[in-house]
C-alpha cells in the first residue's frame, strides 16, 4: 500500500514522511544498508526534482543528499539551469548507504532490493511535492524508477513517466568526473537538462544553448 503522510502542509508531510523512513523496517531488515538515514533537501514546492541512487561516505556524514564531490558537480549544473539546490528537490531512490566489509570511505550501488525496499517513499515524495519533471540522475536511478535494466545510453534522449509525471534520464554527476574524456558526456548531460528546462518553460539564453560548442 502507499505510504500515507500526515500533516497539512507540504513541509509537515515531508516532515512526517522523514520520521516514518528513520524507522522503516522493510529498510532494516535487509541487514545490508548502514544504519544513518538520509532523506532529501530542496524545496518542497520544487517544479523540478532530481533523484539519485544513494547517500555516499559524504552525505551519510552530513545527512544530506549530493553533497560531496558529486553534489558540487551537480550544483554547477544547477547554477548553469539558473537554478540552486534551495528551489530545487532532490532525492535518493534508496535511503540509506548500502553496507560493505570494512567499508571505510568507499562505496558501492543499491541493488534492486534495496531501492525497493525505499521506493514507497520516493512515490511518496513525488506525491507530495507534485514537480512538474523529474530527472532521474544515473543508471541506478532510472532503472530503480523506470523497472528497466537499460543503460542511460539508451534510457537518455527521450521522455518516460513515472507516476504519470515526465522523467528524463541523464549521467550521474560522478559519471562527469571519473571520466577524463568527459566532454562529450557533458554536453550529453546538458542537453538533457536543456530539454527539461523547455519542458517546464523556463527561458533558455543562446548563451545557455551554446555551452559545449552547442
Amino acid at each position: 500500500p502507499p505510504l500515507v503522510a500526515t500533516g497539512t502542509t507540504r513541509e509537515d508531510q515531508l516532515a512526517s514522511l522523514r520520521a516514518r523512513a528513520e524507522t522503516w523496517e522493510a529498510a532494516r531488515s535487509l541487514g545490508t544498508l548502514r544504519d544513518t538515514m538520509v532523506f532529501a533537501t530542496g524545496s518542497p514546492e520544487a517544479d523540478l526534482m532530481l533523484v539519485g541512487e544513494a547517500p555516499g561516505f559524504e552525505e551519510e556524514r552530513r545527512r544530506e543528499p549530493f553533497v560531496g564531490k558529486a553534489g558540487q558537480k551537480l550544483d554547477q549544473i544547477l547554477k548553469a539551469m539558473g537554478l540552486d539546490r534551495g528551489g530545487v528537490y532532490i532525492s535518493n531512490i534508496c535511503k540509506f548507504r548500502p553496507a560493505m566489509k570494512g567499508q571505510t570511505t568507499n562505496n558501492r550501488k543499491p541493488t534492486r532490493e534495496e531501492m525497493d525496499a525505499c521506493l514507497p517513499f520516493v512515490r511518496a515524495e513525488i506525491g507530495i511535492v507534485q514537480p512538474k519533471c523529474i530527472v532521474a540522475l544515473g543508471a541506478t536511478a532510472a532503472q530503480g524508477l523506470l523497472e528497466s535494466s537499460e543503460g542511460v545510453g539508451r534510457l537518455r534522449g527521450s521522455w518516460h513517466t513515472f507516476e504519470n509525471i515526465p522523467l528524463r534520464v541523464t549521467y550521474h554527476p560522478s559519471y562527469l568526473l571519473h571520466n577524463d574524456t568527459a566532454k562529450e558526456e557533458k554536453r550529453k548531460v546538458w542537453e538533457d537538462m536543456l530539454t527539461v528546462m523547455e519542458k517546464l518553460g523556463m527561458p533558455v539564453s543562446e548563451k545557455q544553448r551554446g555551452f559545449f560548442g552547442g
